[in-house]
């Protein structure tokens, strides 16, 4: 494309006109960041063509118009900046077209919006125009407005006081950026509390006798008036706590006031907080009303609205911290002596808490990490994701308060810091609300849909006609960790001194890994280069579906559970189909050298339901060879490692999935635990420890966890571990079953929705009601009976379940005697060896 220069641009400026120009539907425009600084408001955006590239300098180039509500003033043309900006193609979440120069930088010098020495007050609309060259001899002329961004100052623009009394605020209106400039005739720039109520202070440009602050409550629109004392035009104004809590009022969660100035003719001013002496917004605690104070708050708009609520933490000072952010506040609770931080993933909730220093007076210090430690004592980053912030009392979840950023804190953010390779920011939404945001390892121009598709059409099939290298490529679901039969494959390599090169895939470096593997990040370029180059693939679950097996290489699939409820083409209901599942899986398996089998009862089963017709070996799951040929010291490893007290009986309930719990925003599935944890705790607690282990597709918190008894391992990396630790296992239709099996241990299934499960979702695969290896109990309170009787007896299998449970175990679990890995790598590295 041609490059629009700075001797283009003159002659195409935007025209003129008496109205604002038709947006344009074939572009985006919008606003991801405004700042202000010596020289002015500088405004940071975008505008992105849908139908054209902008991936050179010079390839777009983007005015903004300034026209004034009054359209006697002339326009004010404000040529931008080019700059790149790989996030804006990213944002576009479309293949086709790269918008990396699509971005601009603007400044509006604030003296451009005065003639003389005169503001030109009032309302200004902002137009932006986007400059392309379609073709050597034309310029194309396309017209918008600057949208908000998803949070921080995209969403709501700082204001900044241009002059004494002269304050200029951008904000949007109907989706558009707009700019105030305006002289408040009532600025409140002091308070000071009062034995029964507060003293606010201020500024008016008219304050007659008789002007009074009338208050008025929206839930009820009760009217509270209090008159002024006048020094000139300066007044002090008493606002009593009474009223606020007056008449049953005060009760709710939250409750608003809006202020105004009444003057005796019948007009009214709003107030307008100026803080530049200090800061007049704040929390003051309204007497008789426990756990409620009277908030003081600076909107968006600059405006001073009285909110009655439960007392939130509002950060006055913020820091960035090795690891983290380090936050200061006040927090007026009564139980602010014993607080946590509470950060909750918005898409898996999953939770980080960690304690609060609090102080006299109010004050609080917390610091907010970066990173986190899952159920194995391993430290890791944030998982990827928006995290919200609050402070709970401690002993009362859910009773949270958000972190709110007073006016002197908003500027310090965004603030940015790292953990294990990944960029976290502290982040604002809804003004002033603080978040965090874990961003992606990959970079926005990795990750962008234009650039994965070229990595998959071009990079990828170029890689195939490398040489190939000797090397494996491990995947455990698409990167989650150092687990299942992979991890056994590996060892089973290293044991032997094998040489070859180890890379493991991991997504979002949510993973340790042990020395001598060379991590590679899912969907990353060297990704895409190793699926490419590997001589051998080892995965557990679904390989890309680009994925075309070269020769020579060889692709081992380990599948990654026995076989109790129907898979794949043997489930007959239309939630796979509807997806796309099964189609996908039908290009895949043909790409399969090696499909693996637990045993001679999963064969027939596996190979119809993957309708697969390649080799399937018989050789058990790697993955058991643990559970077959236990270590004394592994299991003491990982008693350590979760923290269970010696001597403590290990209980581990690991459900599985429902396809009819979905979550009600799509993403993951509900916890329907129907476990009674409070009697669990009465009856077990005092020589029980509860590990749950929900289905990794399963996306809501375990509520109670840590307290000593019950134990969320969710995210503990191999499961293989936790059975290998546990003295019973309970669990419904997982496969789970089949591998502590191999332990002998008790089993007990919570088949609460048997039926149902049977006949509506899943099914089974073979007749689990008369075969399954212990007893099948359908309420949460027989459950926990049969386990606390199960603790003082004999610890042996329950009544009645011996010589079933024998037979379940000749039957699934013959092959695991310790050395599937063996037979597995010495098939691989025949077909290896062989050229696949």
């Amino acid at each position: 494309m041609p490059v629009l220069t700075r001797l283009v641009l003159p002659h195409a400026a935007p025209r003129v006109a008496a109205g604002r120009p038709a947006d344009d539907e074939d572009v985006v425009f919008g606003l991801l960041r405004a700042r202000w600084h010596g020289r002015g408001l500088e405004l940071t955006g975008f505008a992105r063509p849908n139908d054209q590239d902008t991936a050179r300098p010079g390839s777009a180039w983007t005015w903004l118009t300034l026209r004034h509500q009054n359209r006697s003033q002339p326009p004010l043309h404000l040529r931008s900046r080019p700059r790149r900006m790989p996030e804006v193609t990213d944002d576009s979440a479309q293949p086709e077209h790269n918008h990396d120069w699509s971005g601009f930088t603007a400044l509006i010098a604030p003296d451009r919006l005065r003639r003389g020495d005169h503001w030109l007050l009032g309302d200004w609309g902002i137009e932006a125009t986007l400059f392309t060259r379609p073709g050597p001899a034309r310029v194309r002329r396309r017209y918008g407005t600057l949208a908000p961004h998803w949070c921080g100052s995209g969403e709501y623009p700082p204001a900044h006081w241009v002059d004494h009394d002269v304050r200029l605020q951008p904000y949007f209106a109907d989706g558009r950026l707009q700019l105030r400039l305006e002289r408040p005739a009532v600025r409140i720039t002091r308070t000071a509390p009062a034995p029964d109520g507060l003293d606010l202070g201020g500024v008016a440009d008219a304050c007659p006798s008789g002007t009074v602050l009338r208050l008025r409550h929206r839930e009820s629109d009760a009217v509270v008036e209090q008159p002024l004392a006048r020094t000139g035009n300066t007044f002090t104004v008493r606002v009593p706590y009474r009223p606020f809590t007056a008449d049953g009022r005060g009760s709710g969660r939250l409750e608003h006031w809006d202020a105004e100035l009444l003057r005796p003719d019948g007009g009214t001013e709003q107030l307008c907080l100026d803080e530049r002496g200090g800061p007049v917004a704040g929390q003051h605690p309204l007497p008789g009303a426990p756990d409620r104070v009277l908030y003081l708050k600076h909107l968006a708009d600059g405006r001073l609205q009285l909110c009655v609520q439960p007392a939130a933490g509002l950060v006055d000072r913020i820091a960035v911290r090795d690891g983290g952010f380090e936050l200061s506040g006040h927090c007026p609770d009564p139980a602010a002596d014993r607080l946590q931080l509470v950060l909750r993933h918005s898409g898996s909730a999953s939770e980080v808490r960690t304690p609060v220093d609090t102080g006299p007076g109010g004050r609080f210090r917390v610091r907010v990490p970066a990173g986190r430690t899952g159920s194995d004592g391993v430290a890791l980053p944030l998982r990827k994701g928006v995290w919200e912030a609050a402070l709970e009392p401690v002993g009362r979840p859910g009773d949270g308060r958000p972190l709110l950023a007073a006016p002197a804190a908003l500027p310090g953010v965004p603030a940015a810091t790292t953990a294990g390779g990944k960029r976290i920011l502290l982040q604002r939404r809804w003004h002033d609300t603080l978040v965090v945001d874990s961003t992606p390892v990959l970079t926005a121009t990795e990750r962008s849909a234009w650039t994965q598709r070229r990595l998959r059409t071009e990079r990828y099939p170029a890689a195939r006609r490398a040489p190939l290298r000797e090397a494996v490529l491990y995947d455990v679901f698409g990167g989650r960790g150092y687990a299942d039969s992979p991890r056994a494959v590996h060892a089973e390599l290293v044991r032997r001194g094998a040489r070859l090169e180890h890379l493991w895939v991991v997504d979002d470096a949510q993973a340790e890994l042990p020395p001598g593997i060379v991590p590679v990040r899912s969907w990353s370029p060297e990704w895409y280069r190793a699926l490419a180059t590997c001589r051998y693939l080892v995965g557990n679950t679904h390989f890309p579906d680009f994925l075309e097996r070269r020769p020579g290489q060889v692709v081992v699939q380990t599948w990654h559970g026995s076989l109790l409820k129907r898979i794949a083409h043997d489930v007959e209901s239309p939630w796979l189909a509807d997806r796309g599942y099964l189609a996908a899986l039908d290009r895949e398996t043909p790409q399969w050298s090696l499909l693996l089998s637990p045993s001679p009862f999963a064969t027939p089963i596996l190979r119809r339901a993957f309708r697969y017709g390649g080799e399937l070996l018989e050789s058990g799951y790697p993955r058991n060879d643990v559970l077959a040929r236990p270590d004394p010291r592994t299991v003491a490893a990982v008693r350590r490692r979760l923290g269970v007290p010696a001597g403590r009986r290990i209980v581990l309930y690991a459900p599985t999935w429902r396809e009819d719990q979905q979550r009600g925003d799509g993403d993951g599935f509900r916890l329907d635990l129907r476990l009674d944890l409070d009697h669990a705790r009465h009856l077990l607690g005092a020589d029980h420890v509860l590990l749950v282990r929900p289905h990794a597709h399963v996306r809501e918190p375990l509520p109670g966890a840590g307290d000593g008894f019950l134990y969320d391992c969710g995210d503990y990396p191999d499961p293989q571990e936790l059975l290998l630790v546990a003295d019973v296992l309970v669990t419904d239709y997982s496969s789970i079953m089949f591998d502590f099996a191999i332990t002998g241990r008790p089993m007990y299934f919570f088949t609460y929705d048997l039926e149902h499960y049977r006949d509506t979702l899943r099914g089974f695969s073979f007749d689990f009601e008369a075969d399954a290896p212990g007893p099948l109990l359908p309420t949460s309170a027989e459950l926990l009976g049969a386990l606390r009787e199960l603790a003082d007896g004999d610890g042996g299998p329950p009544p009645g379940h011996a010589e079933r449970y024998r037979r379940f175990r000749a039957e699934h679990c013959a092959l695991d005697d310790g050395g599937a890995a063996r037979r597995v790598v010495d098939r691989m590295l025949g077909l290896g060896g062989a050229g696949g």
